[in-house]
């Protein structure tokens, strides 16, 4: 492996797809804020790119200290342009492409095969961060559907940003406070399918927490374990040995006394 890829840290599949679908979305999402002319659809953009700085800030640290050379990592890895990108200023937004471009490299890297053994080895952690993207992906566009349908609609209780987004986190979490509700068909229907999803988002999460908190630990075998197992082996091999040798005589000793009589 060449040296400055040895140097770039990296993490399982899962995750590695994780930061990329992130990736995606916040540069599809400055193409929104560019062709979206409603301020209050704006704001939710700008809070779910806000969030998408805040986990992109938390991947830059993990990757710098996880790295086997941070100075590597920092210059020759691109590194200074995740710690710029996770930055929630327009002008460095583009640099997340670099991020991209890494995952896709780190994908080719590993191999489809490869890929797939790990998702179905680490089935619970993929599970848990599919988890998560379907939650920022629904909140982001719930929301922002939502707030197109009910704005302009009389009667209507979700007309801003934050009624929208508090509309959408309310139904996912299933607690529905019933405050703000839509309003119409077409508001209905959304409001159904982010109360489907939420279901299951948060059935499957509990799922996984019990099974994390519930589930017996499987501890690796230690350097002792191993040779205390090794040890017996030799032993029971060489009872064998001994049995095998004390069956031998006895036949022998049953041929003499037939002989001899």
């Amino acid at each position: 492996m060449p040296a400055n890829e040895s140097s770039s840290p990296e993490f399982s599949a899962g995750y590695e797809i994780f930061v990329g679908a992130l990736s995606i979305l916040s540069l599809v999402n400055i193409a929104l804020v560019t062709l979206i002319r409603d301020q209050d659809l704006k704001q939710i953009i700008y809070f779910l790119d806000t969030l998408l700085s805040l986990v992109f800030l938390i991947d830059f640290l993990a990757r710098l200290r996880r790295a086997p050379s941070r100075s590597a990592y920092f210059f020759r890895q691109f590194g200074w342009a995740d710690l710029l990108a996770s930055l929630p200023f327009p002008q460095v937004k583009v640099l997340r492409i670099f991020r991209l471009i890494r995952v896709a490299r780190v994908m080719r890297r590993y191999g489809a095969r490869n890929i797939v053994r790990s998702l179905a080895t680490d089935r619970a952690g993929s599970a848990l961060l599919s988890l998560l993207l379907v939650g920022i992906l629904v909140l982001e566009f719930g929301s922002l559907f939502m707030l197109h349908l009910q704005k302009n609609v009389p009667g209507a209780n979700i007309t801003t940003a934050s009624d929208a987004m508090w509309y959408v986190i309310a139904t996912m979490s299933t607690v529905g406070y019933g405050d703000v509700y839509p309003v119409g068909n077409a508001g209905r229907e959304l409001g159904t399918f982010i109360i489907v999803v939420g279901v299951g988002i948060f059935g499957t999460l509990t799922g996984y927490l019990a099974n994390l908190f519930l589930s017996p630990q499987r501890t690796p075998p230690t350097p002792d374990t191993t040779a205390s197992t090794a040890e017996a082996q030799n032993r029971l091999e060489a009872v064998k040995e001994l049995l095998g040798r004390q069956q031998t005589a006895v036949a022998e000793l049953e041929q003499m006394l037939r002989a001899g009589e």
